[in-house]
């Protein structure tokens, strides 16, 4: 697995003998595809020993109730927590720990495609178990091109967001292996967009095959999805039970509303820092993504709305002490791992839009 970092050797043995010696665990995890993912393969796990346990996902995660033998905190840091996965991809560790405690019960598939949600490309010992071919075309979730189009949140384009848009640009396109598609896909992203969006979008082509949702790429995309906004779906999907609808009908609505969200938002530009601020109620840390991969000219994207904010950094800028500081300052709690990160606060955009750069 191509990722930045690996967990310590010793890390996934102590955390299973931890889990394998209690009698009831709870796993609590922020709410996001990589974090959904690797608490579904532990409670896999957990459900293949008889081990009883509860899961809870939130973007920034209370302290944990204290009544567990066992908790483990998923992708992020709890003094309340007896053992914690935060390196990066969690998909990766997490299968570590499910396969010391019952090596059958790991799915390397739905490991990968939490990996994937963390920016790690497809490989190493997870990637030959699981078989995936690889082929031309775009990384959708589902068979309509036009629906797969319109909900990815892979790439931010002109189509994104908008089924009759997706299905104009399809209209009378004679492409079965799809790779007259990727062109457009591929040229539709770089169009008035930030340079990096040339290597975001390369994520979204030459997917990986995969039976649950047509490609490894968008079977990501829906567990991203649910995650944010359905966290209970997002937890029945990981566990391998049957709502792929529900959790499609999720990734429909989740796309729709991080693409109109972006193009509605009120920018501006600081240095280092671009911020989008944002009306209503919409996923946030999508945003955030979607903006830094393809409108924001500067290393750190800012999505933020009143009591809430997330933020995705590049070229290894630390954003984790100001996300947290901002929100400390306004009477609110903060997670962050890797470049990306969630607040909670009082206040209003603004207000957290000040402190959060006087904190960097």
């Amino acid at each position: 697995m191509s990722a930045a970092g690996r967990p310590n050797e010793d890390a996934p043995g102590r955390t299973a003998a931890a889990m394998r010696e209690a009698g009831f665990v709870r796993l609590v995890g922020t709410a996001d595809g990589d974090a959904v993912t690797a608490t579904g393969l532990l409670a896999r796990a957990l459900e293949a020993t008889d081990t009883p346990y509860q899961t809870s996902l939130a973007a920034v995660p209370e302290p944990p109730a204290t009544d567990a033998d066992c908790t483990v905190a998923v992708g992020h840091e709890s003094g309340g927590a007896d053992a914690a996965l935060r390196e990066t991809p969690l998909s990766v560790a997490a299968a570590d720990v499910a396969r010391e405690l019952a090596a059958d019960a790991v799915d390397p598939t739905l490991a990968l495609a939490g990996a994937f949600c963390a920016g790690a490309e497809p490989s190493g010992r997870l990637l030959e178990a699981a078989n995936l071919d690889r082929r031309p075309g775009v990384a959708l979730p589902t068979e309509d091109r036009a629906t797969g189009l319109a909900g990815s949140t892979l790439v931010h384009a002109g189509f994104s967001g908008d089924e009759e848009t997706a299905a104009g640009m399809l209209d009378g396109l004679d492409d079965e292996d799809g790779r007259e598609l990727a062109s457009l896909v591929a040229l539709a992203a770089v169009e008035d967009a930030v340079p990096r969006a040339a290597e975001s979008v390369q994520r979204a082509l030459r997917p990986h095959e995969c039976d649950r949702f047509e490609t490894l790429g968008g079977y990501a995309d829906v567990l991203g999805a649910v995650a944010r906004d359905r966290p209970g779906v997002g937890i029945a999907l990981a566990l391998g039970r049957d709502v792929e609808p529900t959790a499609l009908e999720t990734w429909r609505e989740h796309g729709r509303r991080a693409h109109a969200a972006l193009r509605a938002a009120d920018t501006g530009r600081y240095d280092g820092l671009f911020v989008a601020r944002v009306g209503g109620k919409a996923p946030l840390g999508t945003v955030a993504r979607l903006c830094s991969q393809y409108r924001s000219p500067e290393p750190v994207a800012l999505a933020v709305t009143d009591g809430e904010a997330a933020v995705v950094a590049g070229n290894g800028t630390a954003i984790e002490a100001p996300l947290g500081e901002a929100a400390a300052a306004l009477d609110g709690r903060a997670v962050a791992r890797d470049g990306r990160g969630t607040a909670t606060f009082d206040g209003t955009a603004d207000d957290y839009l000040v402190a959060f750069r006087e904190a960097q």
